[in-house]
């Protein structure tokens, strides 16, 4: 299979389509449906799902009852039987069926030529405008059955799922309209027994503001359920005697919205999304209460039937239907972004407010840079000070210029720390750290231009240790300013560099999300104008360590030079850290999520001048970095990492909470995947 191919890499395509109803005319109505079924094949779906009662129509009361329809409906599955022989997707399709005497609204399931089986509905709604009791019997106590349709023969029940055994997860179930309205619907007790696709065949007749609260049931499933919830509801051609109709077609995933349809359409239409059916494992596998709760109802769950069929899915490059953000720590729509900024720099606020009332401590030590973190850290605590009622003067501000510092950083510093009105000071590490240069006998002591890891790390380390010093001096607390990425990366030195503090507000924050924190203080005018000012300066700085000297003329040192770009390294970092993926499949996402500059959304406010691209080989490459990095060498730094508030549902790295490992772990497998699986281009 290609590695271009959505099947490759633990994804589904799936579709909830709405077609023409033709009331009481089963076999035009089989016609839209195979029309629908062979689009949906042509676009490499694997389940696609119609209304309730889309073979006969659903508001045709009385008819529902007469053998010319009874009969037709029945010719009409085995049409729709045997046209399919050679369509990819698993039908579900809504029909009338008899069985013992009475009838049943059913989801009938067909592939490739099989009756795989017929499941009835359980609630009947007979409230209202509704009237299902008077027509069909519910399918309460009917596991374990079979049924005839016509010269074809399925299991019937609401027992059953059907379960894909070439595309390992795709395990689906069928429930009917009312079903998911009840306080314990049946999907919830066929995800507890493994089915990760729930779908729900419907006819619910549109009222003012009814279309949000079915959203709000479907997407609220899939989130509880931890699976991927397709709903398609009937639309045009319904009898409007005394209702109307909508066609809403949705798919969500684990809570999100992946697609939706237009409603009120004037004919057919679909709506397609690519379901991950990896992330739904991972999310079970983590989430042990999910277990749990499937052990709780083990008398329920433990019933359920298997239906087996093979999909057989493309083995091309079919595209991929489903949204990958550039930045999962940080959403392109502004209303989401700015609630996300908006709890992000509250949680760093609380955090450090709760931490200086228990230590019983008003004041704060800060080294500040003029760099990203530093600042966001600055302006973090400047908040926590102001609602604790304390003056920011007791924030004792630190710039240490050394070798490397350039002009621009040190006044930015300098420049933020005077318009804040903390307690600013500038404290020259060189003379100490030639000294100590010299007591180590390093080269650059005699002059020579030797700038190694021991050149650079003695002057993080003396800033560290200059911090903790006044800390003890003053009586404060050493505020922490290294971020989640660099800790991820392991790009901080330990002990006495910016791995260590007394606290630190960055710790849960990546580097992509703190720059559009300090863009939401800019937007929300939080601060005084010469504060805001300096900000937008400090924005557009290089991202550099500025450790080494550099000569005029010459590239400052740049971090994303050595250890990738942030945008990338964050990306690979949130997959690995939420979900766990295999960099196989990190590495396709990421070439859809960064393969082309101009397609897709990028952040509010995220700067023209740096949105890019990524080749496949740029993608390989740095991920290989991100593995070495992350897995190979630096969780010794995370297993000591201080306390620090967790920000990101997309994790942290704390050895107290989200992330657990090794400090002697390695590198090996996740290399080996990478080598083996990833193509270069």
């Amino acid at each position: 299979m290609s590695f271009t191919s959505i099947y490759r890499h633990g994804f589904a395509r799936v579709a909830a389509c709405t077609t023409r109803c033709a009331l009481a005319d089963p076999q035009a109505n089989a016609d839209a449906i195979l029309a629908a079924a062979r689009s949906c094949h042509d676009q490499g779906v694997a389940v696609a799902l119609f209304p309730e009662l889309s073979v006969s129509g659903y508001a045709i009361d009385d008819l529902l009852m007469q053998d010319p329809l009874i009969d037709a409906v029945v010719q009409a599955i085995e049409r729709l039987v045997a046209q399919s022989a050679d369509l990819l997707p698993l039908l579900l399709v809504g029909a009338p069926l008899l069985h013992e005497g009475r009838l049943y609204n059913t989801a009938v399931a067909i592939h490739r030529g099989r009756l795989l089986g017929v499941v009835p509905k359980i609630h009947l709604p007979n409230y209202r405008e509704f009237y299902e009791r008077r027509h069909f019997a519910s399918g309460e106590g009917m596991a374990g059955g079979s049924v005839r349709v016509g010269d074809l023969t399925a299991p019937f029940g609401p027992d059953l799922l059907f379960e894909a055994a070439d595309v390992p997860g795709l395990i689906v179930h069928a429930e009917i309209c009312e079903d998911v309205w009840v306080a314990m619907p049946p999907s919830g007790v066929a995800a507890l027994a493994g089915a990760t696709v729930l779908t729900n065949l419907s006819a619910s007749n549109i009222t003012i503001g009814k279309a949000d609260t079915r959203r709000l049931l479907s997407q609220s499933q899939s989130a509880r359920c931890l699976a991927a919830y397709l709903y398609a509801s009937a639309g045009v051609g319904e009898s409007t005697t005394d209702l109307a109709w909508d066609g809403q077609a949705s798919i969500f995933e684990n809570g999100e919205v992946l697609a939706e349809s237009e409603r009120f359409p004037d004919g057919d239409q679909m709506a397609v999304a690519d379901i991950d059916l990896d992330l739904l494992r991972q999310e079970r596998l983590r989430q042990g209460s999910f277990d749990d709760n499937r052990r709780l109802h083990g008398a329920a769950t433990g019933g359920f039937r298997r239906v087996a069929f093979r999909l057989e899915p493309p083995r091309g490059d079919v595209g991929l239907r489903r949204v990958v953000p550039r930045f999962p720590f940080v959403p392109a729509n502004a209303e989401r972004l700015e609630q996300d900024c908006y709890e992000a720099y509250n949680i760093q606020v609380a955090g450090l407010v709760q931490r200086l009332r228990a230590a019983k401590i008003e004041r704060l030590v800060i080294g500040v840079s003029g760099g990203l973190d530093s600042t966001h850290a600055l302006i973090v605590a400047a908040r926590a000070m102001d609602r604790l009622g304390l003056p920011r003067s007791g924030i004792l501000a630190y710039t240490m210029p050394g070798f490397g510092t350039s002009d621009g950083t040190k006044t930015n510093a300098i420049r933020l720390m005077d318009a804040l009105g903390v307690t600013g000071r500038e404290l020259d590490i060189r003379p100490a750290a030639r000294q100590m240069l010299a007591d180590l006998e390093h080269p650059f002591a005699r002059g020579e231009a030797v700038y190694d890891v021991t050149f650079e790390n003695v002057q993080a380390g003396l800033r560290t240790d200059y911090l903790f010093r006044l800390a003890n001096h003053h009586n404060g607390i050493v505020l922490g300013t290294g971020d989640l990425s660099e800790l991820a990366l392991g790009w901080c030195t330990y002990g006495v560099g910016d791995q260590m503090s007394h606290y630190n507000v960055n710790a849960g924050v990546p580097k992509t999300l703190i720059q559009h924190l300090i863009r939401w203080v800019i937007g929300g005018r939080q601060f005084p104008d010469p504060v805001l000012e300096t900000l937008d300066a400090i924005l557009k700085t290089e991202i550099s360590p500025e450790l080494v000297p550099v000569e005029a003329g010459q590239a400052i040192q740049s971090s994303e030079s050595v250890v990738g770009p942030y945008d990338l390294q964050d990306f690979t970092l949130y997959y690995v850290l939420r979900h766990g993926f295999r960099p196989s499949k990190i590495a396709f996402l990421a070439r859809h999520a960064w393969g082309d500059a101009a397609a897709g959304d990028w952040p509010t406010g995220y700067p023209l001048d740096k949105r890019r691209g990524y080749s496949p080989a740029e993608i390989r490459d740095w991920l290989r970095v991100f593995l070495r990095r992350f897995f190979g060498f630096s969780q010794f730094k995370r297993s000591a990492m201080p306390n620090g508030p967790k920000v990101s549902a997309g994790g942290s790295l704390s050895p107290r909470g989200d992330w657990r490992a090794p400090s002697d772990g390695n590198a090996r497998i996740w290399l080996e995947e990478l080598e083996r699986e990833v193509p270069g281009e």
